[in-house]
């Protein structure tokens, strides 16, 4: 059963809801100031939300630092991109950096 929908995994509505990603599959990994702040972002992500989770702690602890899953989109505290690649790269993922 699919703990979002509810639905056997074989009819799960929850994987069609999940966002499409960028058209060559590759992830985008970049950087970001708020509030003075630098913030590293992985967007692209084709997971579920459980997988987005579990990756976004992955990442969190590489870097030592805190961060959040927001829309999709992983927030990591800080200027990480360097670690962030280099384990989405271990992963298995394409990613490529953007904003340069």
């Amino acid at each position: 059963m699919c703990p979002a929908c509810r639905q056997p995994l074989a009819a799960c509505s929850c994987k069609a809801a999940a966002p499409a990603g960028f058209a060559d599959g590759a992830l985008r990994v970049s950087r970001e100031t708020r509030k003075g702040k630098g913030v590293t972002l992985v967007k692209g992500l084709t997971l579920d939300a459980t997988a987005i989770a579990l990756l976004a702690k992955q990442l969190r602890t590489r870097c030592g630092s805190g961060g959040t899953v927001k829309d999709g989109v992983i927030e990591i505290q800080g200027d990480h991109c360097e670690p962030v690649m280099a384990l989405l790269t271990e992963l298995g993922h394409r990613v490529k950096r953007a904003g340069g």
